[in-house]
């Protein structure tokens, strides 16, 4: 254990706050950041560091410090303000048993950052003055390195914590010359962390559907709900009347589908993963009508254009304006009464009270269960595909192929949905009645 000492931002006073709220502006009265701690001035440090070691010595009895406890290393993190360039000093208690014998003084200094190599001591340079420093006539050579794959955001030279990031340390034995690049034989580790909600992440828009479920959920329970940002330039209204513009084109026959290729030839091994990866995190290509419905609405932002939105749906139905398709098996209100208005017939729904936000989060419900079926599933193509899509033996894929069918089995049971989807349509509807 090592102490690592700090200076500590204060927060400004309730009462300079008060007297310099009306010379403010009103952007300076935005939270802030919190930035961290800061490092101390050397000259601040070296103080500490005296403290440290006065309290450290047994022979300061004129003190009357009683027994001396002896403590854990000191390190104090410096501005670098002084000629050296100083960023860090330590202090280190020797003790032999349970007593102090000396401590050590340690200084870490900088002259950095720098593009060259030739600015830095000669590696044999390096090992003559530690030989010297410690008295020693052997010195070991340890490599690191550190690669970022995934950095955390930066803001105002603050790191925001928690952030996703990714990086790779590497260490070697060893060591030839300064910033060498690692050698094959170096052990590498892998550090991932990873933090819900980041905008960098491939699911980052399941997670907002997901956290905009659970606020209806929870508007649900305590009456309050809590609408999104809009984040798209049209609003919820708008979308889901070009939605509708577009099935009523479809109904009339007057709509024209874009020609679309088929699927691109995969030339490579490479190719075939990256198209698996891809297509695990790809939205999925059979939504239904209420699940493209969500799409349109996930975006609302307040219950005036909540009811707006089902109002215009419901009342396309009402008119037989538009007969969408849907998945089977699904039980929410809104696909009820599209099953309804197969047969001309629908029940009149209020959309007051919490029935709108019922039906919303209904329809999100079914589509974040299927999303998250699709996932899954699609992940056991793209373990599947290293043998389907490359040339690896038979001898090896038939076993790895067989383990995975025995997972696919059980996850289509326990989803009870089946593959594919069946949907239900006007004409289906019709054609099971005669």
């Amino acid at each position: 254990m090592i102490y690592i000492l700090q200076k500590a931002v204060s927060r400004p006073s309730e009462e300079s706050d008060s007297m310099e709220e009306s010379k403010a502006d009103a952007s300076e009265l935005l939270p802030k950041e919190n930035p961290g701690p800061v490092p101390l001035s050397v000259r601040r440090a070296k103080q500490l560091i005296s403290l440290f070691t006065m309290v450290q010595n047994p022979n300061m009895t004129h003190l009357k410090l009683g027994e001396v406890v002896v403590l854990p290393p000191l390190w104090i993190r410096c501005d670098g303000s002084d000629p050296e360039h100083t960023y860090w000093l330590g202090a280190e208690p020797l003790k032999a048993g349970n007593k102090i014998v000396g401590i050590n003084l340690y200084m870490v200094t900088c002259d950095g950052p720098t593009a060259y190599k030739t600015c830095f001591a000669n590696l044999e340079e390096l090992k003559m003055q530690h030989k010297i420093l410690h008295h020693s006539s052997v010195v070991t050579t340890k490599g690191f390195a550190q690669y970022e794959l995934l950095r955390a955001a930066a803001i105002e030279d603050t790191i925001v914590e928690p952030e996703s990031s990714i990086y790779v340390d590497i260490t070697w034995n060893t060591v030839d010359k300064i910033l060498e690049t690692p050698p094959l034989i170096s052990a590498a580790t892998l550090n991932i962390a990873l933090e819900p909600g980041d905008p960098r992440s491939p699911v980052y828009q399941l997670y907002r559907e997901l956290q905009f479920l659970l606020a209806l959920a929870e508007g649900l329970k305590t009456g309050v709900t809590k609408w999104p940002e809009p984040l798209e330039p049209e609003s919820a209204v708008e979308l889901v009347q070009e939605f509708v513009a577009d099935l009523k084109k479809k109904l009339d026959g007057s709509w024209v589908s874009g020609n679309r290729n088929g699927m691109e030839k995969i030339r490579c091994d490479t190719e075939a993963v990256d198209s698996s990866i891809k297509s695990i995190f790809s939205e999925r290509g059979d939504l239904d009508f209420a699940e493209q419905l969500w799409c349109k609405m996930k975006c609302v932002s307040s219950y005036q254009e909540l009811i707006a939105c089902f109002t215009l749906i419901l009342e396309s139905l009402e008119h037989g304006e538009i007969q969408p398709w849907i998945h089977h098996g699904s039980s929410s209100l809104l696909s009820k009464l599209i099953q309804q208005s197969y047969h001309g017939k629908m029940e009149a729904v209020s959309l007051t009270g919490i029935t709108p936000i019922q039906m919303l989060l209904e329809i999100g419900l079914d589509k974040m269960k299927k999303d998250y079926v699709n996932f899954f599933i699609g992940l056991l193509h793209f373990h599947i595909s290293r043998f389907t899509r490359t040339s690896s033996s038979c001898s090896k894929a038939s076993p790895y192929v067989g383990n995975n069918g025995q997972l696919y089995s059980p996850t289509s049971v326990q989803t009870r949905e089946p593959l594919p989807l069946d949907t239900q349509s006007p004409r289906s509807m019709e054609g099971g009645h005669k």
